[in-house]
């Protein structure tokens, strides 16, 4: 049977194109129900983007919830054989709380995860089907990538923790520098030092082109090495859609590495997300490292009715 493209909703023709995408690199499916124990969330709630879960008590009485998220799902049930790399791709319903309407919403999204034996090579694989979702859902796009070992490598020379490290973190998430000034000053960091915090705060561009400037602000030679491997891994076509962004953070007690954000005209928030998580695994008792992303293909009813009134 054929389907006609004309009577797909714009997220269920993009939903077909990524997996077809996911499948043809060699990503296996991974199939989900629709609810979990409510114990894997009460653990993890500061990894989920929204902490409300819906819940209810099954028949033998455990407390269930329905799953508002996929990957801590797939890392609970992964067992990659050692030294190999376990690829799953998903298209599922999560139900959590719209950013927009702040109402529960079963919302649909698909996305990658690789996890185990996870090198330079998979994470630029990672990063390149990450450009090439976003190049099905819109023509114009940019990926926004964050180092958030040159993040920390920083914070911890400073050492910044507590309070006054969660309010930094906040001020470059938010790229506020004037604030940022403000909280240092209150935290007794040297004025150098605080510079130094700003600048990278506000550095942008292509890698390529960032790398003088996080050599200047005292950046770890190894980061800097990591990031060209990266900047020359990447596609021909990644020219002028990857941009070093450091507002794009994530939660530091899951995430290490990198991180990123995808983003395209007429959706005014990220329509996909992800980066490494070794952290995570580390935390759920499991070896090796992740990484992964999600597109949000409900974010996607948008940019279709900007489409329509265009």
């Amino acid at each position: 049977m054929t389907i006609e493209p004309e009577i797909l909703k714009h997220e269920e023709s993009i939903s077909f194109a990524l997996r077809a995408l996911y499948h043809s690199r060699g990503y296996c499916p991974y199939r989900m129900s629709k609810f979990e124990e409510y114990e894997l969330y009460v653990k993890n709630k500061d990894f989920l983007l929204s902490p409300e879960v819906i819940t209810f008590t099954d028949t033998n009485g455990k407390l269930m919830a329905l799953k508002p998220d996929v990957t801590l799902s797939i890392v609970r049930s992964s067992r990659p054989a050692p030294g190999q790399v376990q690829k799953l791709y998903y298209d599922e319903n999560v139900f959590r709380v719209s950013e927009t309407s702040r109402r529960f919403r079963e919302i649909r999204q698909a996305g990658l995860e690789c996890l185990g034996a996870v090198d330079e090579r998979c994470v630029a694989e990672v990063l390149t089907l990450a450009l090439e979702s976003l190049r099905l859902i819109s023509g114009n796009y940019r990926l926004c990538v964050s180092l958030l070992g040159v993040v920390e490598d920083l914070l911890n020379g400073l050492k910044l923790e507590g309070d006054a490290r969660r309010a930094v973190l906040r001020c470059m998430g938010e790229k506020n520098p004037h604030e940022l000034r403000a909280v240092c000053e209150s935290a007794g960091v040297k004025p150098g030092d605080a510079l130094r915090l700003e600048r990278l705060t506000l550095c942008g561009g292509s890698p390529r082109d960032a790398l003088a400037e996080l050599k200047a602000i005292g950046c770890p030679e190894a980061e800097l090495n990591n990031l060209a491997r990266l900047d020359a891994a990447l596609p021909p076509e990644a020219e002028g859609r990857v941009i070093l962004d450091f507002s794009v953070l994530g939660d530091m007690r899951y995430y290490n590495g990198i991180a990123f954000q995808g983003f395209v005209p007429g959706v005014p928030s990220s329509v996909l997300s992800g980066g490494s998580y070794d952290r995570l695994l580390q935390r759920m008792g499991k070896p090796g490292s992740g990484i992964g992303f999600a597109c949000y293909l409900d974010k996607l009813e948008r940019l279709e009715e900007v489409r329509g009134n265009a």
